[in-house]
């Protein structure tokens, strides 16, 4: 069985600065990450050897424990892909038509992703997603790492709202930390996870 492994950051720990310091980067790559890796990978032993024992009194809880994990490390994944030094401006082409036909405007759709983002109740995350079903573009609150996440749906652009993410620099300042991350945004990497979370529904 494949295990799940580390990506390693498209850019130094520093080069977010001053959005998102250095020293916030690596420990939440090298420790939070890299904890959600190790938890999924061991859940999947964990779901092994209950099968292979034929034991299964565990097994709800061992899904739960892989749901949890292996969500974390898909979402830390994405965030990292979602940032680049210096920013990009704004949406353009399809990804900036669909925001603006979706929300009316790029900046209501700032608006309503940040009060998603800090209106959170303890740790989760915000999330741009494509929702196949209705062909649409909507704005998830999701929980811990994948709780309240509407099934089926691609995240797009994801804001890590946990408290390791920025409270060393923001300390409960959620919305600098959210206004901050707008300035290094990487809409190109986050319009083609749209152009081919569309293209595939």
């Amino acid at each position: 069985m494949a295990a799940y492994t580390l990506p390693d950051l498209p850019y130094d720990y520093s080069a977010l600065e001053p959005a998102i310091s250095g020293r916030i980067m690596q420990l939440h790559h090298d420790k939070h990450h890299a904890a959600y890796v190790a938890g999924a990978n061991q859940a999947l032993e964990q779901i092994a050897d209950a099968q292979a024992k034929g034991s299964y009194a565990t097994i709800g809880m061992l899904e739960k424990n892989l749901a949890f994990n292996l969500a974390g490390h898909v979402n830390h994944s994405i965030f990292w892909t979602n940032l680049t030094p210096g920013g990009s401006g704004g949406p353009q082409g399809d990804l900036g038509r669909a925001i603006d036909g979706e929300f009316g405007s790029f900046d209501v759709f700032k608006a309503h992703f940040a009060a998603v983002a800090t209106s959170i109740q303890g740790s989760g995350w915000a999330m741009l997603c494509w929702e196949p079903l209705g062909q649409r573009l909507i704005v998830e609150q999701v929980y811990d790492h994948q709780s309240n996440h509407v099934a089926a749906a691609v995240p797009l652009l994801v804001a890590d709202m946990w408290e390791h993410a920025y409270y060393l620099d923001y300390l409960n300042g959620k919305a600098d930390y959210v206004a901050a991350l707008w300035s290094i945004v990487n809409w190109p990497s986050v319009g083609e996870r749209y152009t081919k979370a569309a293209a595939a529904h």
